[in-house]
């Protein structure tokens, strides 16, 4: 009987062990970052100050969080795109043919001039409705945006992304 009882315990402890384990390990990878710097938060404001400035057929308003030699990718497969007028061309057809544009941030993360975030964008529109669930990559450099990467997780309309 205590035979059963030590390898009872035994079974009991190894189990306790295992399942603390794992949960330990599932929460590490979620531990919280340092709190962001003066700076950091300052370029987080710009990146979401940015998102929030697009307009269906109208990009006028993001320009100002822009460098003026900026490059873009609008996936991990496009080309880059250099300077507004070309940043323009590639988003023109998204944005003369959306009704409503939503960039919805799920989290953000930030590391000195790097800002980095995970988010859906939603491009309302009959001609060319596209959802698009990314990381966008974020480098700024004296208050503005110089290089910008958007990473697709998901896209609804992945073939139709120019270049992609």
């Amino acid at each position: 009987m205590a035979e059963e009882t030590l390898n009872t315990s035994r079974r009991g402890l190894l189990g306790a062990s295992l399942i603390g384990a794992l949960a330990a390990g599932a929460f590490a990878g979620r531990a919280q970052a340092a709190e962001w710097t003066a700076g950091e938060a300052a370029n987080v404001k710009v990146v979401n100050d940015f998102l929030h400035a697009i307009k269906p057929k109208d990009m006028s308003g993001q320009l100002a969080f822009l460098a003026p030699d900026v490059t873009y990718r609008m996936t991990e497969t496009s080309p880059q795109d250099k300077g507004y007028d070309a940043i323009l061309q590639r988003l023109k057809p998204y944005l003369d043919n959306a009704e409503k544009i939503e960039f919805e941030v799920l989290a953000t993360y930030a590391a000195g001039p790097i800002v980095i975030n995970h988010r859906i964008d939603r491009f309302t529109s009959s001609v060319r409705p596209l959802t698009f669930e990314g990381v966008g990559v974020f480098f700024l450099k004296n208050g503005k945006i110089q290089d910008w990467t958007d990473y697709t997780i998901r896209a609804a309309l992945a073939n139709q992304f120019p270049g992609g």
